[in-house]
C-alpha cells in the first residue's frame, strides 16, 4: 500500500462491495418502490415506503446505476403517495401522520426524488394549499414553535427543529431570508459555548442532534458557529463512547466533512480507521448494514434511547421491518454516505 488512504479505501470498498446488488433486489416491480429490508419484502407485512425508496434512489445515483430501473414506475410511486387535499406525501402506516419529523422527511424526500427523476408533484405543496402548520403563519408563531421543542434528547429535539424549517423553501426570497436569519439567531442562543453542541444526552446523542441542525446551515450556506468546539467534541466522543447505531458512525463523519477546521493527517488516519472499524461491526450476512449492532431496527423513526427511557416529543414507532439480524435500507444508505464523506475528507 502506498499510504494509509489506500489501505482504508480498500477496506471500505470491500465492506460495501455487495450494496448495489442488494438494493436492486429490494425493488418492487408492482408498486415501483423499495422495501426497507429483505424480510419485509418476503413476508409482505410492510410495503415499500417513501423513505426507503428515496434512500435506494440516492444509493443508485451514487453508483451511477439508476438507469437500470423503470423511471416511470419510480415517478408514479412517489406521485401516488401525495394527498391531493393537503399536498403532503404519506405512507400507508396509520401512525406516520402522527410523527411530525416523518411527515416533513417524506415531503422533502418525495419532492427531491421527483426532481431528480425529472418530474414534479401532481398537486400543489402544503403552503400553497394553506395546509401547512399554523406556526408557519408568522415569524412570531414560528419562534414560539422553536421555543416549545424540548432538547432533553438532543437527537429528537434538533430533528424537530431542523425539519420545521422545510417550509422556508416555499417562501418568497425576502421572507425566507428573514426566517433563516431568525432561526440561525435562535440556534446560536441555544448552542453550548464549550462543546459547540445542542441539548442534552450522551455525546453521540448530542452530536446526532448537531448533525440534524447542520443540514439547515448547509442548505442555506451558513457557517455553523463554534466549529472548533464541535470538532473537539467529536474527537472526544470517538475515543470515549461506543458506536451502537449506524447514525453514530455516519453523523460525526458528515459533520467533519462540513466543518471548516484543520484536521492533521495523523488525526484523520485515526478517525478514518475508527469509522471503518465501527462500520464493519454493523455489516450483516446479507452483505449490507443494519442500523444497530447485531440486528436491524423495526422502526427507524425512533431515536436511540436506553430501554424504558422516555423523553418529550418521543414519536410513536412506525415499523418498517422485523428487527432481524439483517441489513436495512436506512443503514445501507448511510454506509454509502460515509464512504462519500470519507473520500471528501481524504481529498481536503
Amino acid at each position: 500500500m502506498k499510504n494509509w488512504r489506500d489501505r482504508e479505501t480498500l477496506r471500505l470498498d470491500t465492506l460495501l462491495a455487495d450494496i448495489e446488488r442488494w438494493v436492486l433486489e429490494q425493488f418492487d416491480q408492482e408498486t415501483g418502490g423499495f422495501y426497507f429490508s429483505r424480510s419485509a419484502m418476503i413476508v409482505k407485512a410492510y410495503p415499500p415506503d417513501i423513505e426507503s425508496t428515496a434512500q435506494a434512489l440516492n444509493i443508485l445515483l451514487r453508483c451511477n446505476r439508476l438507469e437500470v430501473l423503470p423511471k416511470e414506475k419510480l415517478i408514479a410511486f412517489f406521485q401516488a403517495k401525495q394527498d391531493p387535499e393537503s399536498g403532503y406525501f404519506y405512507d400507508e402506516h396509520p401512525l406516520m401522520k402522527q410523527d411530525e419529523v416523518m411527515v416533513h422527511r417524506a415531503l422533502n424526500y418525495a419532492v427531491n426524488s421527483l426532481k431528480r427523476l425529472g418530474a414534479k408533484p401532481l398537486y400543489p405543496l402544503p403552503i400553497e394549499q394553506q395546509q401547512a402548520p399554523a406556526y408557519t403563519n408568522s415569524l412570531e408563531t414560528y419562534r414560539k414553535k422553536w421555543a416549545s421543542i424540548s432538547l432533553s434528547n438532543s437527537w429528537r429535539g434538533c430533528d424537530l427543529l431542523a425539519s420545521s424549517t422545510i417550509y422556508f423553501a416555499e417562501m418568497e426570497t425576502e421572507k425566507r431570508q428573514a426566517y433563516v436569519k431568525a432561526f440561525a439567531s435562535f440556534l446560536e442562543e441555544k448552542q453550548d459555548k464549550e462543546t459547540g453542541l445542542w441539548g442534552e444526552g450522551s455525546l453521540y446523542v448530542r452530536i446526532s442532534g448537531t448533525f440534524k441542525l447542520h443540514t439547515f446551515y448547509r442548505k442555506h450556506q451558513l457557517a455553523m458557529p463554534r466549529q472548533q468546539q464541535i470538532y473537539q467534541s467529536i474527537w472526544e466522543c470517538l475515543h470515549t463512547e461506543e458506536a451502537v447505531d449506524m447514525c453514530y458512525i455516519r453523523n460525526p463523519i458528515d459533520l467533519l466533512a462540513y466543518l471548516a477546521v484543520d484536521i492533521s493527517d495523523q488525526a484523520l488516519e485515526k478517525i478514518s480507521r475508527l469509522t471503518i472499524d465501527h462500520l464493519s461491526r454493523l455489516k450483516q450476512q446479507d452483505g449490507v448494514f443494519s442500523r444497530e449492532l447485531g440486528h436491524s431496527v423495526k422502526a427507524p423513526n425512533v431515536a436511540q434511547v436506553k430501554e424504558g427511557e422516555y423523553y418529550p416529543d418521543m414519536p410513536a414507532a412506525v415499523e418498517l421491518g422485523l428487527g432481524l439480524p439483517e441489513g436495512d435500507m436506512n443503514a445501507t444508505t448511510q454506509a454509502t454516505l460515509i464512504r462519500k464523506q470519507l473520500h471528501q475528507l481524504w481529498q481536503q
